[in-house]
């Protein structure tokens, strides 16, 4: 059966989740990934939902009730990124194939316990038309407002 770009579009958000899943050791309630390719510029960030406690990467092994000691070493975030950006390259070549918009900004929320996946695709430029906004400004408010629902 031949895939569609359905499938594939699936397949690279499920690597995406996979790999973030795999970083925290299949350890948290939720996962947030934030990819963004935007005038020429691939970035991407992650961060989670740990017991109602909202948490960047390097930030795991902050939880008091933790007694779990995760591995958050710059190497391993840095893998974890390259596969990210990998991902996004390849959605921005199967977009190009299929003759398809290339999203400018993918915000994927994925429920472990549920094995549900939300996805927020914007098309429009998001951050490159303000002159004092980068990527990491709009992951950081993502973050922020994530952290409001859960106080």
């Amino acid at each position: 059966m031949k895939r569609t770009f359905e499938d594939c579009f699936s397949e690279l958000q499920t690597d995406m989740v996979d790999i973030c899943l795999e970083y925290v050791d299949d350890r948290a309630d939720e996962i947030y990934i934030y990819c963004c390719n935007e005038n020429g510029m691939l970035t991407s960030d992650y961060f989670y939902n740990i017991d109602g406690n909202i948490l960047m990467k390097n930030k795991l092994n902050d939880l008091s009730t933790n007694d779990i000691e995760y591995n958050i070493s710059i190497e391993r975030q840095g893998i974890i990124l390259d596969i990210l950006i990998k991902d996004i390259e390849e959605i921005e070549a199967l977009c190009l194939k299929y003759k398809r918009e290339i999203p400018t900004e993918i915000k994927l929320i994925y429920n472990v316990k549920e094995n549900s996946l939300k996805a927020e695709y914007k098309y429009e430029n998001v951050w490159s038309d303000d002159p004092e906004k980068l990527p990491q400004d709009v992951v950081e408010e993502w973050f922020e407002e994530i952290k409001l629902k859960f106080r």
